[in-house]
């Protein structure tokens, strides 16, 4: 993570060129650095366990269906806010088991440190310099909620959700965020809630994932049930919300999100 963060830094500091993919998304010259040094460092460990990186093409589904163990990449997280040079861009890496992540790592280049949370023995901790702090998601309070949107992908569906909050919690605040700093300011007890309703890929959530519910949190779909990996062919995420407090039924507090 940190040589990758260290290439897309170099990048950072230059005037990059910005290509399109086929879905319109943003690619630089740091995404593909950063792919590279992953894949490589990846195979150091195990070349045994496969990597579906979101820089290079996947095997079939009738292929990797049959994984139990992968890595799950996602070199350049937060591209807009790369070429928007704002800070807010990660690098993700995950281990997915049965179809679960169970470790993750989110590196974050413009401060230098490393959000890592081990699911089995949960775990979370943050790693700046030399120095490890432990994260833990936090309580809701009765005076309001915390709610994290994306900086760069809003929307009238989410702009009308979170205004149907107020009802229920009073009091809604709100932080913006790119990338998968989003899941981690939930896992560091800044934030209570996290409403997704607009398209996002495996590889954007799977490392934050692990962070998150290995400091107490949880990520779900809209109707409650877990959130899966490599379980179909497609890549692309259904809607979905993540959580701190995982003791409370979400489902039964908020308003409904399929009615948006």
């Amino acid at each position: 993570v940190g040589r990758a963060g260290s290439d897309i830094l170099d990048v950072y500091g230059t005037a990059f060129d910005v290509k399109s993919k086929s879905d319109d998304s943003p690619l630089t010259e740091a995404d593909l650095r950063a792919h590279r040094v992953i894949v490589d460092g990846l195979a150091t460990i195990d070349a045994t366990i496969p990597v579906i990186s979101e820089e290079s093409e996947a095997p079939n589904y009738s292929v990797r269906r049959t994984w139990r163990r992968y890595w799950l990449v996602d070199p350049l997280d937060g591209t807009r806010e790369f070429v928007n040079r704002n800070g807010e861009f990660t690098v993700n890496i995950a281990l997915i088991e049965d179809n679960e992540p169970v470790l993750g790592i989110v590196g974050v280049p413009v401060r230098g440190d490393i959000y890592i949370g081990d699911v089995k023995k949960r775990e979370a901790f943050r790693v700046v310099g030399s120095s490890r702090h432990s994260l833990t998601t936090r309580r809701l309070g009765h005076d309001g909620i915390t709610v994290v949107a994306s900086r760069s992908h809003g929307g009238e569906r989410l702009e009308s959700y979170l205004e149907s909050l107020v009802p229920v919690f009073g009091r809604v605040d709100r932080k913006a965020m790119g990338s998968s700093l989003k899941l981690c300011l939930l896992a560091e007890g800044l934030a209570d809630f996290y409403p997704r309703l607009g398209p996002t890929s495996e590889w954007d959530i799977g490392a934050a994932q692990a962070v998150l519910q290995a400091a107490g949190g949880s990520v779900l779909q809209l109707d409650g049930s877990p959130f899966l990996y490599n379980a179909k062919a497609s890549f692309l995420n259904p809607d979905f919300f993540a959580v701190g407090d995982s003791s409370l039924n979400w489902v039964e507090l908020l308003p409904p999100m399929t009615d948006i």
